[in-house]
């Protein structure tokens, strides 16, 4: 069995083979599993805006990144989203304070900000005024749902390797995913040298607070930064990236002509289904024809692009019980099967403890079971 050597740990590159101790041998699991997972789950809560079972999502997400994160430096960025996922809520909040749309007599006042008058013309918006315990709870809640949907997306950063999910991309996006996944790799790369200029100063008995200690760490941070793209453009020039393939200008014609013509028709189809007005041919079959169109681009303009695959990536029975879970959480959260719908989305007029139902509960911690179902990840 092929072994490929990662720092002073051999991880086993073969099929997943308990040991003789009947353990499960540490494996990177298949980046696109996670990204499966992740977006299953981004979908399931979409659905909801229940607040118990959006902190299930993140106590989910929280136990899978925990027991299945690598030390690689793009796996130590989850605590970031949940910093941006306060400031998403706490931003929500603010706004419905701010711009408070009045209160009935039923609900909790709690205080009251200036009135400032607005024109005519901006009218419907008020500016000021009291605001209630059930407008603020209400607000908490749709930023805690976009909060949950930018930690799944966040998991999704932390437990897949972007360098390994760039080579199963399509090659009409090999050059996108390729700006993306230097990107992504900036803050964790600045943060590493950060780290180790401050740890030189320490051993050097520098400075480690105030302005001259940050003077002293930008210049080798930003020097480091230089050195590291100048090492990258030479990378990539060495591995050929940028040279055309055997493309003609008519197929890159016809390939942006399908890729136009399926964007246009999965924007329909997306306003066929959220408008019930809308024609019936606007809905699905508008959405099918514009994947379709899109996938024809996408192989079409793969021509262009020549790569080679060094030891692809296994898809083995882990990468389906990991997609698996997240997308079958997804489908019971959005079939309403076993529960009522109104649960999902509780009122705070009158302001009540919401229900947990139990079948997306049950659901939700299905996408958990991700944590035990995958492979551990390799020593670093």
């Amino acid at each position: 069995m092929a072994r490929t050597t990662v720092g002073t740990a051999a991880v086993p590159s073969g099929p997943e083979r308990p040991d003789r101790g009947g353990r499960r041998l540490p494996r990177v699991l298949h980046p696109v599993a996670w990204w499966v997972w992740a977006l299953s789950l981004a979908t399931a809560v979409s659905r909801t805006d229940n607040p118990l079972l959006l902190f299930l999502v993140l106590a989910v997400l929280g136990y899978v990144v925990t027991a299945r994160r690598t030390e690689a430096p793009w796996a130590r960025g989850f605590k970031y989203y949940l910093y941006l996922a306060l400031t998403v809520v706490a931003i929500r909040v603010v706004f419905r304070a701010v711009f408070a749309t009045g209160i009935t007599p039923r609900d909790h006042f709690l205080f009251s900000l200036p009135r400032i008058p607005t024109p005519d013309w901006y009218a419907g918006i008020k500016i000021g005024g009291p605001v209630s315990l059930e407008a603020l709870l209400s607000a908490a809640t749709d930023g805690l749902r976009l909060a949950c949907m930018l930690c799944c997306i966040g998991a999704a950063n932390t437990l897949a390797n972007p360098k390994r999910a760039l080579r199963v991309l399509p090659g009409a996006l090999y050059e996108l995913g390729v700006a993306v996944t230097v990107a992504i790799s900036v803050a964790p790369q600045l943060v590493q040298s950060v780290q180790r200029v401050s740890r030189a100063r320490k051993l050097r008995a520098g400075r480690t607070q105030g302005m001259r200690a940050l003077r002293g760490i930008v210049i080798p941070v930003l020097e480091d930064a230089l050195e590291r793209s100048l090492r990258l453009a030479a990378a990539m020039d060495s591995r050929g990236y940028g040279r055309a393939g055997t493309a003609t200008r008519r197929s890159r014609r016809i390939t942006g002509a399908l890729m136009l013509l399926g964007l246009c028709g999965l924007c329909a189809g997306a306003y066929g289904l959220l408008d019930a007005t809308a024609p019936a041919f606007l809905g699905l079959p508008a959405m099918g024809l514009g994947a379709v169109l899109c996938l024809a681009g996408l192989r079409l303009g793969g021509r262009r692009v020549t790569r080679t695959t060094y030891r692809p990536d296994p898809w083995r029975l882990p990468e389906w019980a990991v997609a698996g879970s997240g997308v079958l959480s997804a489908v019971l959260l959005l079939s309403d099967l076993g529960y009522d719908p109104a649960q999902l989305n509780p009122t705070f007029y009158p302001l009540t403890w919401p229900e947990l139902p139990l079948i997306p509960t049950v659901a939700i911690l299905l996408a958990g079971t991700a944590g035990f179902l995958s492979p551990p990840p390799g020593a670093p």
